[in-house]
């Protein structure tokens, strides 16, 4: 059975005490974390430096879970780390062009994904609206998970074991038989769609 890396990708100023990354990382006990140096003024170079090194020092082929301009970060990396990616869920992107200190982040990339992606917006996400995220998941080529009245998929709108996208990522796990499905698991239900 192959074996996956999770890469946790959190955004801007960080995920905390009772997100869903941040809960999620505690359970897979194989979870990698990107820690930047410099969550609350981000640079592009930074960021994503730091996420490929994760990346291709992971030992086996990565997942990477994303949130906000952790996706965005995603987004930009080199071939040589986005080779070692055989899977994506990205949460919540960012629009880096609405907030002048995420402005370094753009122009998003709007070029296919070399890997299968799923991208999880909301109806009501106060950081991207919903048909910017469609068009990053059309240019992406990922698949487009769209929640209703769901805010930034985040602690402060609700959001915290997420059983949803525990599914999601399990999706992405099933395909290379990854940690996920061993790990303790909360039902799905509908009111979590």
């Amino acid at each position: 059975m192959t074996t996956t890396s999770i890469i946790i990708v959190p955004g801007w100023r960080d995920s905390g005490p009772g997100h869903w990354q941040s809960l999620w990382a505690e359970r897979l006990a194989h979870a990698i974390r990107v820690v930047q140096d410099d969550w609350i003024t981000p640079t592009r170079s930074a960021w994503v430096s730091q996420l490929e090194k994760t990346v291709l020092a992971a030992p086996h082929p990565v997942v990477i879970v994303a949130h906000s301009l952790g996706c965005i970060a995603t987004s930009h990396i080199g071939p040589e780390a986005a080779a070692r990616v055989c899977g994506a869920l990205l949460v919540a992107p960012a629009d880096p062009e609405r907030r002048a200190i995420l402005s370094d982040f753009a122009p998003v990339p709007y070029a296919a994904l070399p890997y299968r992606s799923i991208v999880v917006a909301s109806s009501n996400d106060p950081f991207c609206p919903i048909r910017l995220a469609g068009a990053y998941a059309r240019a992406w080529g990922s698949e487009f998970v769209r929640m209703q009245n769901a805010g930034h998929i985040n602690v402060e709108s609700g959001h915290g074991e997420w059983p949803l996208g525990w599914a999601l990522l399990q999706s992405l796990e099933g395909e290379h038989g990854g940690h996920a499905q061993a790990a303790v698991r909360p039902a799905v239900s509908s009111a979590a769609l």
